[in-house]
């Protein structure tokens, strides 16, 4: 697969929920390793890629802890604070993802998908952050939003897997 590819797979995997009998089958901590190898094969000597690897496999033993916390209780504060680490370095990470893929299109001279990768990056981290606050009981968070966030987040994996052709987006040698 192609880098790009990957991290659009890999982002589908670590935010998209298919259950079955309660149990997630998109394993989280897999989708994250995808997203990793992805951009381990974009990154150049001090370049964006580096940073947003290194967030993403942060993510992978986070979610797989939140895996493992899935058993505990819903009102022990240890699992709302890793549902909060999750949600953050979800998104924290996505917005990394999304500069450094801009970073590159811009120097490549490629600005066709620039303002619409910037508003989705916008869109998926500021619907994402109030999605964790009315989570963590700071207000309600209309389903018009909830629904806004999840197109943004479809939206953006559409634009990554078309993305995925151009030959600055391929792997480096």
């Amino acid at each position: 697969m192609r880098p790009v590819t990957n991290i659009a797979t890999g982002l589908v995997i670590a935010f998209c929920a298919l259950r079955l009998n309660g149990v997630d089958l998109l394993f989280d901590p897999v989708g994250w390793a995808l997203c990793a190898a992805g951009l381990l094969s974009l990154r150049r000597p001090g370049d964006a890629f580096a940073v947003a690897r290194a967030w993403a496999l942060c993510m992978a033993p986070v979610s797989l802890v939140a895996v493992f916390a899935g058993g505990v209780r819903a009102d022990e504060p240890i699992k709302h604070v890793i549902g909060i680490a999750v949600t953050v370095g979800g998104l924290i990470t996505v917005w990394l993802i999304v500069d450094a893929l801009m970073m590159r299109m811009r120097s490549h001279g490629d600005s066709s998908q620039i303002a619409l990768l910037d508003v989705l990056r916008w869109a998926v981290a500021g619907l994402g952050g109030a999605g964790l606050l009315a989570k963590h009981g700071y207000g309600e968070l209309p389903p018009v939003l909830l629904a806004g966030w999840f197109a943004a987040l479809v939206v953006l994996i559409a634009v990554l897997y078309r993305s995925a052709d151009r030959p600055y987006l391929r792997a480096t040698p």
